[in-house]
C-alpha cells in the first residue's frame, strides 16, 4: 500500500510502509548508508505527519518483511495478543503517542497492553517523539526479572560487572571482579566477554566466577558472553552456566549471520532451565542488540535500522530474558555518527524495549573513531537513569581493554545512584551491608583493613 501527503506545494509519495517509517526516522548515518533516509528535513516532517495519522491496526495488515520468508515476522504475527491490543486498537500512531504521555496512563496500563504492541508499532510511535517524550514514557514502564536477585524494581539501578581481559588472564579478571564488588557493582550480572572463544577457555572463566561467587556468597549471576552453541556444549559438559548469552537482530537473515535461529534459542533456554540454578526466578537468557547489525549483515530488507532494532526486542520478549541491552555506540560511526545520534538511539532503544515488556539495559558506549566523547555518554547515562533503565555496564576505568571501546565505569554507577537516589538490587544490597561495604542508606563505605574482598584483591598482587 502506498502513502501520500501534500505539504505546501510539494506532494510526497512513499511506496510502502517500510519506506514511510524510514523517511520519518531522525537522521542517522546508517540510514543514509543504506539509502533509506529522508532526502530533506521537509520530507522527514511530511513522513511524520503521514505516520501520525496511520491507524495502529495497519501494522497488523502490512508486514515489513514477508511472513513467508522471515521467522521473526512469523513470530511477531503469530504471538500477537489481540485481547491486549484491543484497548489501543482504535488509535492512530499520533494518538498512541498522546496516550503514552497522558498523566492518566500509568504502569498498570502499559503492562496490560504490552503484549498487544508489535515492534513496528513501538518503532513508529518513537519516531514521533522528542527525547523528553522517550524518557517520560519509558519511565512509566516497569519490567521486573529474577534469577538469584530481583532486577527492575522502582528506584533501583543494577550494574553488569564487565571484567574483560585481553588474554583471559585469571588474576586480571578476578582483580577486576573484586574491584567492582568493592564499588558495589555486579548485581545485574558478572559478565565476561572472552578473548578466546574455545570451550576450555570458556569453562575456565565460568568456574572462576562460580568459585568467587560461592566463596563470598554473592547473590548475583554469572555469564560468559560466548556464542550460544558454545554455551550449549558447556552445559552438556557440566559447566556452571547461569545465563545463556546471544547477540540477536530483527530479521531471520541477520540472525543467520550470527549463526542462530529461533529454534536454537529455544533449545538453549530449555537447557539452561533444566539446570535449575536460579533461586528466585527462571529468567535465564541474556541478549545484546545494537542498531546497524542487520545492515552490516546486508540483512535489513530495506528497513531503517531503528525499526530493525525494535524487531530484535520482539525476539527478546518471546524468550523472557533476565537482561537485554543495546550496545548503542559499539558498532561505530558508520551507523551512529556522533554523540547526538548515539544519545537519540539509546533513548529510542530503551523506550521501545520497555514498551514491549523487555527488561532493558544500555551499554552507554562509543568507539574511539566516532564523533563522541565521555561528556556525551554522561548525558545519555543521566537521561537513561531518569528514564528508569534496568542496568548499565561497569567497566574498570570505563575503558574496555579487550574490546577496545569506551563504556561506563564503577564510578559512573556511583554518580547515577547518588544523583537520582537509586539503590541496588535488594538482595545484593543486603549482601553488601553484611560485608560492611555500604551503610544503612546504601552509601559506599571505605573497606576496613582485613575486609575479605579487599584482602583477596591484595593477594592477587603477590607473585604466585
Amino acid at each position: 500500500m502506498s502513502y501520500r501527503l501534500s505539504l505546501g506545494s510539494h506532494r510526497y509519495h512513499w511506496h510502502d510502509l517500510k519506506i514511510l517509517l524510514a523517511r520519518a526516522s531522525p537522521p542517522r548515518s546508517g540510514d543514509f548508508l543504506a539509502g533509506v533516509a529522508a532526502a530533506t528535513m521537509e520530507e522527514r516532517v511530511a513522513a511524520r505527519l503521514a505516520l501520525a495519522d496511520l491507524p495502529l491496526a495497519r501494522f497488523l495488515d502490512e508486514a515489513l518483511v514477508p511472513y513467508e520468508s522471515d521467522e521473526i515476522t512469523r513470530l511477531i504475527v503469530d504471538t500477537h495478543d489481540a485481547a491486549a491490543f484491543a484497548e489501543i486498537s482504535a488509535l492512530t500512531v499520533g494518538e498512541f503517542r498522546n496516550w503514552l504521555l497522558a498523566d492518566t496512563t500509568g504502569e498498570a496500563a502499559l503492562c496490560r497492553v504490552a503484549p498487544g504492541i508489535t515492534p513496528e508499532m513501538a518503532a513508529a510511535v518513537s519516531k514521533l517523539m522528542r527525547n523528553q517524550d522517550l524518557v517520560l514514557a519509558a519511565s512509566k514502564c516497569r519490567v521486573v526479572t529474577r534469577f538469584r536477585n530481583t532486577l527492575g524494581l522502582p528506584g533501583r539501578l543494577a550494574v553488569r560487572l564487565q571484567p574483560n581481559h585481553p588474554t583471559d588472564d585469571a588474576r586480571g579478571i578476578a582483580a577486576a571482579i573484586l574491584d567492582g564488588l568493592l564499588y558495589g557493582c555486579g548485581d545485574a550480572v558478572i559478565g565476561i566477554n572472552p578473548a578466546s572463544d574455545n570451550l576450555p577457555a570458556i569453562t575456565r572463566l565460568l568456574v572462576l566466577v562460580e568459585e568467587l561467587r560461592l566463596r563470598y556468597e554473592v547473590p548475583t549471576q554469572s555469564c560468559v558472553l560466548t556464542r550460544v552453541t558454545n554455551t550449549l556444549r558447556a552445559i552438556e559438559q557440566g559447566a556452571p552456566v547461569d545465563l545463556v548469552f546471544q547477540s540477536i537482530a530483527g530479521t531471520q537473515a541477520a540472525n543467520a549471520a550470527f549463526g542462530i535461529d529461533l529454534a536454537l534459542l529455544a533449545e538453549a533456554r530449555a537447557a539452561a532451565l533444566s539446570l535449575g540454578r536460579g533461586t528466585l526466578g527462571d529468567n535465564v537468557m541474556y541478549f545484546e542488540t545494537g542498531q546497524g547489525s542487520a545492515l552490516s549483515a546486508a540483512a535489513h530488507h530495506g528497513l531503517d535500522q531503528q525499526t530493525c532494532e525494535a524487531r530484535a526486542y520482539g525476539v527478546a520478549r518471546h524468550f523472557r530474558p533476565l537482561l537485554t541491552n543495546t550496545v548503542v555506540g559499539f558498532i561505530g560511526p558508520e551507523y551512529l555518527y556522533d554523540g547526538k545520534e548515539i544519545i537519540r538511539a539509546g533513548l529510542e532503544d530503551h523506550f521501545c524495549g520497555k514498551l514491549l515488556g523487555v527488561p532493558m539495559g544500555c551499554d552507554v558506549c562509543y568507539t574511539n573513531h566516532a564523533e563522541a566523547d565521555q561528556d556525551d555518554m554522561d548525558n545519555l547515562l543521566t537521561l537513561l537513569g531518569v528514564a528508569g533503565v534496568n542496568f548499565i555496564m561497569g567497566v574498570p576505568g570505563a575503558d574496555d581493554i579487550m574490546l577496545n571501546y569506551q563504556s561506563t565505569s564503577f564510578h559512573d554507577a556511583l554518580y547515577l545512584r547518588a544523583a537520582l537516589g537509586l539503590r541496588r538490587a535488594p538482595e545484593f544490597e543486603d549482601w553488601l551491608a553484611r560485608m560492611n561495604l555500604i551503610d544503612a542508606t546504601g552509601r559506599l563505605l571505605r573497606p576496613a583493613p582485613g575486609q575479605p574482598l579487599l584482602a583477596h584483591a591484595a593477594s592477587l598482587a603477590t607473585p604466585g
